[in-house]
């Protein structure tokens, strides 16, 4: 799953979008998990609802992370991206941003710190 989700490194922000030629943030994650028929919802607020919490140090590859919105003090669901890295090592995640696409970004030191909500295990 990891490996489908870099294949779209570089494939641009549309707003909605969940289709090779563009993608929102849960359009993505909506998109690499069908690939794998989990169905899980096209709105980052939902997927914060869909498997299990772990604990943000036991996150492991096909994780969902989820953020705030831009504005970290409104403490909900808007942003979310597919873990990459192992358990225990800074998370690294694959997401669609409105700021280059298709990227990979880290959560320590970075301003995803501040808007970090939590990690759910869909599957």
């Amino acid at each position: 799953m990891v490996a489908y989700a870099k294949s779209f490194l570089g494939t641009p922000y549309i707003y909605a979008g969940m289709s090779k030629t563009g993608f929102d943030c849960s359009g993505f994650t909506t998109f690499i998990f069908d690939k794998y028929n989990f169905k899980i919802p096209h709105s980052s607020r939902l997927q914060a609802q869909e498997g299990q919490q772990v604990l943000r140090a036991k996150s492991r590859p096909g994780d969902l992370v989820i953020f705030t919105g831009t504005n970290p003090s409104v403490r909900r669901p808007g942003h979310v991206g597919i873990v990459i890295s192992e358990p225990g090592d800074t998370i690294e995640f694959v997401h669609a941003s409105s700021n280059g696409g298709v990227k990979i970004s880290k959560v320590e030191g970075t301003r995803y710190d501040t808007r970090f909500l939590e990690v759910r295990r869909v599957l």
